[in-house]
């Protein structure tokens, strides 16, 4: 199922064919170094994955991470979308994109398509985002995006410094 479409991007609910997909990226160096291992060795463990986080989520929440492919032709690039964290008093936005689709602002047209998504058709008044600090990519989108930085902690469970981002959005619509 489509839930939005860009210039050169698709954004889609997750299917039983993303296994691989989901295999590669979670097990990708920017993945590990940046978001952590996950445990997935296997196309099953991924399925077990998209069933369990992704597919719950929207079930749950009415969004969750989508997988992002490129419209000309449809193969995956990533993933963006927005979750609902324990750690986090807000929806945040999230993602993350094969090493061969950086660098080509699929990930900045992705986000902005998600942000708008969220205002529009959730009806969401504010966003959080989080990153490691070393992510010096990330943390440049989102500042791109228009988030502002609120503070740098350790959240719940988790062993390494955050730094967390806010937006707020504003009603800048034409009559």
């Amino acid at each position: 199922m489509i839930i939005l479409e860009t210039t050169r991007l698709v954004l889609r609910l997750f299917n039983s064919t993303d296994a691989a997909f989901v295999n590669t990226l979670l097990n990708s160096p920017g993945w590990l170094k940046h978001i952590g291992d996950r445990g997935i060795r296997s196309d099953e463990d991924a399925a077990r994955w998209i069933t369990e986080r992704p597919l719950t989520a929207q079930q749950r929440d009415g969004f969750s991470f989508y997988v992002v492919t490129e419209k000309s032709s449809g193969n995956a690039l990533g993933i963006c979308g927005l979750v609902k964290r324990d750690a986090l008093p807000l929806t945040d936005i999230g993602y993350a994109f094969l090493e061969s689709a950086q660098g080509q602002g699929y990930a900045r047209e992705a986000a902005a398509g998600v942000m708008r998504y969220a205002k529009e058709v959730l009806q969401m008044r504010e966003l959080m985002a989080i990153t490691s600090p070393e992510n010096t990519a990330s943390n440049q989108l989102l500042q791109k995006l228009g988030f502002r930085m609120q503070e740098e902690k350790i959240l719940d469970g988790e062993t390494e410094l955050t730094r967390i981002y806010h937006i707020a959005f504003t009603n800048t619509e034409q009559h």
